[in-house]
């Protein structure tokens, strides 16, 4: 299953666990591909949440993520960006992603982003 992610749905959405965010509009035809593709891979991954967001609906947050083309897919785990691909995707590679993000160990990636904040100056990136 899916979930519609908005402005106000956002932080509570991705905060923790993985989390597929499929940025995409209407009119998009490749969008429109994908749309079955991305609802497939929700139901293999009942555990993973699969959201989407309207990029027409939600310029805000499609702004926020750079988003430049769609469908552009976002993966993210306990609220941390980890990649982002614009284009479509077999249901393969998306299954092949979520095990590579459940492989992650989330402790070394907070502490690599603490180093790289730090050798920054502190400033946020992103």
């Amino acid at each position: 299953m899916t979930v519609q992610v908005t402005e106000q749905s956002f932080a509570q959405t991705v905060g923790q666990g993985i989390v597929l965010l499929d940025f995409w509009a209407s009119w998009c035809g490749p969008c429109r591909a994908f749309a079955p593709v991305f609802e497939a891979a929700a139901a293999r991954h009942p555990d993973v949440v699969f959201g989407k967001v309207d990029t027409e609906a939600e310029p805000g947050l499609a702004a926020a993520f750079g988003v430049r083309a769609i469908p552009t897919l976002v993966v993210m785990r306990d609220g941390i960006v980890l990649a982002e691909q614009a284009g479509m995707m077999p249901g393969g590679a998306l299954d092949k992603i979520i095990a590579k993000v459940r492989a992650l160990d989330m402790d070394d990636i907070r502490r690599q982003i603490s180093a790289h904040d730090g050798a920054e100056g502190g400033a946020e990136v992103g």
